[in-house]
């Protein structure tokens, strides 16, 4: 199969390969239940020496920069309590943490997620979490330039391997909820 995007020299339909995929995002894919069918989601297997993305873009195409997105998990304060919550933007944007996700989540404080908070909450690999297999009581603010691309780039839960998911896909995941200006220059 060729990928829809990028330039792989592996492209799998990510429910025939659940074993290339961190656990939770397995079961996440083999309990499939959007409008997209599970088949359209694709496993690329990627070099994780080649993670950088200057790198991986001119290793697996320069198409990527701009079908790109980074899955952050995020972490909102309000009176002692704590909310998990995940954010997908483009890679050549960040996720406006302080003013957007902060609102969104009646946060009185947010700021990013420690690597052992993020690994351990989510049980992906860090460098490879994606909001695919995200828990579901987890918001999933996902930025409308992603919703709005045919596929994207994101994660496979670990740090060898990417999934190229459709944007409307990534729009209908257990507590997404789409989000103008989610993500800023």
């Amino acid at each position: 199969m060729r990928a829809p995007i990028g330039e792989f020299e592996t492209a799998i339909p990510a429910p025939d390969c659940l074993d290339e995929l961190a656990a939770p995002v397995a079961e996440a894919v083999r309990d499939w239940k959007g409008t997209v069918p599970a088949g359209r989601i694709i496993y690329v297997d990627t070099d994780p020496r080649w993670a950088d993305t200057a790198v991986f873009v001119e290793h697996y195409g320069q198409d990527l920069l701009d079908t790109s997105a980074n899955c952050v998990v995020v972490a909102g304060k309000r009176g002692g309590e704590t909310t998990l919550a995940a954010c997908l933007v483009l890679s050549t944007t960040r996720a406006d943490v302080n003013g957007v996700v902060r609102r969104r989540l009646g946060a009185r404080k947010a700021s990013f997620a420690s690597m052992d908070t993020a690994t351990g909450e989510s049980g992906m690999e860090y460098g490879g979490i994606t909001p695919v297999g995200l828990p579901a009581h987890w918001p999933i603010l996902v930025d409308a330039a992603v919703a709005a691309l045919p596929y994207v780039l994101v994660g496979s839960g670990r740090r060898r391997g990417k999934l190229l998911v459709p944007g409307a896909a990534l729009a209908e995941l257990p507590g997404a909820e789409v989000v103008e200006g989610l993500g800023v220059a």
